[in-house]
Order: structure tokens, then sequence, then C-alpha cells
């Protein structure tokens, strides 16, 4: 499918990017059965295939995916018009990483296609199914933030203490090694603190001892 000018004349044809994924190159597993019926589809539609792109026993899981990464890239760039892929997995880690790529396609102006679930962001339905996803996506966001604030509400009102556990300080010892000269660097070593947090112990005290004339720092 060419993509007509305002002019009316015709531009160049649809530049399209495939994406395909296997978790492990055994057990049967092709990328080229995905890549067949994304071909297929392209040519109903007389789109051209720009570039495949095709990661080999990645994990669905995994953050880093080298083709996928090179494809994103490669969409900043604009080399292609719309990108077809599979299905949902075979592309996103999760909903969240779906719809923030889908949301930089559609920053750059390209579309995106899944076959099994048939969506087609170049379709109004396809426009409203990213919709859908994307209310979806921000009610979750909302309930987990729910839940972790109902969670620290209940902690509290059991008397649990939030945040990072204090570090036991000996400010006794300390004073005492300050008095017979020790350095800073080697009380903190020694007792496993901070030079802040060990300085910070001796204000309470009603007296400080003496400091050495010349404390090395």
């Amino acid at each position: 499918m060419a993509r007509p000018t305002s002019q009316g004349q015709t531009a160049s044809p649809f530049r399209t990017a495939l994406y395909a994924r296997v978790s492990t190159a055994h057990n049967g597993q092709d990328p080229e059965m995905q890549l067949r019926e994304l071909r297929e589809y392209c040519q109903r539609r007389d789109w051209q295939i720009t570039r495949e792109y095709i990661d080999i026993g990645i994990s669905g899981a995994k953050e880093k995916r080298p083709e996928l990464d090179r494809l994103l890239t490669d969409a900043h760039s604009r080399r292609f018009d719309a990108v077809v892929v599979w299905r949902f997995d075979r592309f996103a880690r999760s909903v969240s990483h779906l719809l923030r790529a889908l949301e930089t396609f559609r920053a750059l102006g390209i579309e995106f296609v899944s076959l099994s679930e048939q969506v087609d962001t170049s379709t109004p339905t396809g426009k409203m199914v990213f919709t859908v996803l994307g209310a979806v996506a921000e009610l979750e966001r909302s309930l987990i933030a729910e839940r972790v604030k109902a969670g620290l509400r209940n902690a509290r009102a059991k008397g649990t203490r939030l945040g990072r556990p204090k570090t036991a300080v000996d400010a006794a010892t300390i004073a005492e090694l300050r008095r017979i000269g020790a350095s800073w660097a080697k009380i903190c070593a020694e007792l496993g603190l901070s030079k802040g947090t060990a300085q910070r112990a001796l204000w309470p005290l009603p007296k400080n001892p003496p400091l050495p004339t010349n404390p090395t720092a």
C-alpha cells in the first residue's frame, strides 16, 4: 500500500519492520513460523518489508534483547512506517513495556500491528484497543500504589517502625578512642560507621572528652 501525498501523487511504499522472538533454538522453536505469517500479512496489504528483527534464545523476561533494542533505535531514525509482530508476548515483556513502546511509536508516527490479537493502530478499532490497554495499565498502577499505601498504614497502626534500621553506635567507645588520639578514619573502620554517624554520636554527650591536640582527620 503506497501512501498518497497531499497533492494526490503516489508516495513511497509503506515501509514495514517485522519482529520475531523465540525463547530457545531447541524443542522445535523456529522464528520462521512467525515470520512466514508476518510476511504474508504484509504481502496482502502491499507493505514493503524493510528489515526483519529476530531475537533467538531470548527469554520473555529478559531486559536486554539485542534485535528489539536495534528496532527501537531504528524507529527513532524513522527507518520504517509500521512494526508488525506475531503476538504481544513475543514483543513486549509486560503490559507497561508494551504501552511504552506503543506510545513511542505513536509519537514517531509509526503504526503497530499484532496479528494474533488483531490489533492494528492504523485503524479506528486498533486505536481504541490501545486506549483501553492504557486505561487498564493506569488502573493497575493505581491499585498497586493503593495496596502499598494501605500496607504502610496498617504497619504504622501496629506500631511497626518503618524505614532503614538505625545503626547501633557506642558513643562512649568513640569518645574514648578520640581521647587517646584515634583518627576518625580509624574509628570508622574499627566500628563500621560513617564519619558523620560517628561524629553525631558525640553530640548528645553531656560533656565531650578533650580532643587530641592535632587529631588526624
